[in-house]
């Protein structure tokens, strides 16, 4: 399979996880409008799909909401199996994605070292 279309199936898969999220069709308590799905991984012979999920909330929500989707894996797949045009659907396999909250995190410190940088300067004066 080129690469071609496990990226378009990726992306495919995305948005139709992002939209069941949005729309509140995923019933498990833990799995809530905090989650994005930041990526989709999916293997050459279309079996599985790895999606990575994150979260403005802590690590401890994330990993829930993770084994939330997790738990509901086969509705999705099933909801997947209705809209998408393809032989067989990929397996999902759900991860926490802790890149955007470290993101978040490096900014902040980035401003809190400006920010002191900038009571540096007025403590001088």
């Amino acid at each position: 399979m080129n690469s071609f279309r496990t990226g378009r199936v990726g992306s495919l898969i995305q948005e139709k996880i992002g939209s069941l999220i949005v729309e509140g069709r995923i019933k498990d308590p833990r799995v809530d409008s905090f989650l994005s799905i930041t990526r989709v991984e999916v293997s050459r012979d279309l079996a599985y799909a790895d999606v990575f999920v994150s979260s403005h909330k802590t690590e401890t929500g994330l990993a829930k909401g993770v084994e939330g989707l997790q738990s509901a894996a086969g509705f999705i797949q099933a909801q997947l199996n209705k809209t998408m045009h393809i032989r067989s659907t990929p397996r999902l396999r759900f991860h926490a994605d802790l890149g955007v909250r470290e993101g978040f995190d490096i900014v902040q410190k980035i401003d809190d070292l400006v920010n002191f940088g900038i009571k540096m300067d007025d403590a001088e004066r």
